[in-house]
């Protein structure tokens, strides 16, 4: 299995945002550079096989340009174990019940997805692993996924993934 970890794109900040955590949108260069950076995902070749999102707003938006980008048939499946204040612990089950030949993104949220990648390649717990708005990392598992059991891949910061589009310009 191959498990793509992104996280979602620049959105309102906080403290301008006046409506729920849960509903707050991914602002308008949030959507361009979430955009860019999918083109970069799409010049690499990549076909998930399925989609787990978290529930929030900005998630399910950077879900929806991904999957546009791409043009890749599987639905978005929501899924609340990838909201940021949820142990990344619980992530596995779902992983482990996907086939192993299985390509799988998984949009969410930091501190999340740091902890989750270094579950997956440490096996514990690990400081200073974040992924960036609109990056991401590529985790492979031979076998059945795991604690400990991932293999690091890449890596990307947003910039490097637009930098991979056709006809980037710096």
């Amino acid at each position: 299995m191959h498990c793509l970890l992104f996280r979602h794109g620049i959105a309102a900040s906080p403290e301008e945002w006046t409506g729920s955590e849960y509903e707050r949108p991914l602002t308008t260069k949030g959507h361009r550079k979430t955009e860019q950076a999918a083109e970069g995902l799409k010049r690499m070749g990549l076909r998930p096989t399925h989609f787990l999102c978290s529930p929030l707003t900005r998630a399910q938006q950077t879900a929806g340009i991904i999957k546009d980008i791409l043009q890749i048939e599987p639905s978005i499946h929501l899924c609340p174990e990838l909201v940021y204040d949820q142990s990344p612990l619980l992530l596995f089950p779902i992983l482990q019940e996907l086939p192993q030949q299985a390509f799988v993104m998984c949009i969410g949220h930091e501190p999340h997805l740091g902890q989750t990648a270094a579950l997956m390649i440490f096996g514990a717990h690990a400081t200073g692993l974040s992924v960036k708005k609109a990056g991401g990392c590529l985790i492979g598992f031979e076998g059945s996924v795991g604690i400990g059991r991932g293999a690091l891949e890449w890596w990307m910061a947003p910039a490097q993934l637009r930098m991979l589009r056709e006809g980037a310009q710096t």
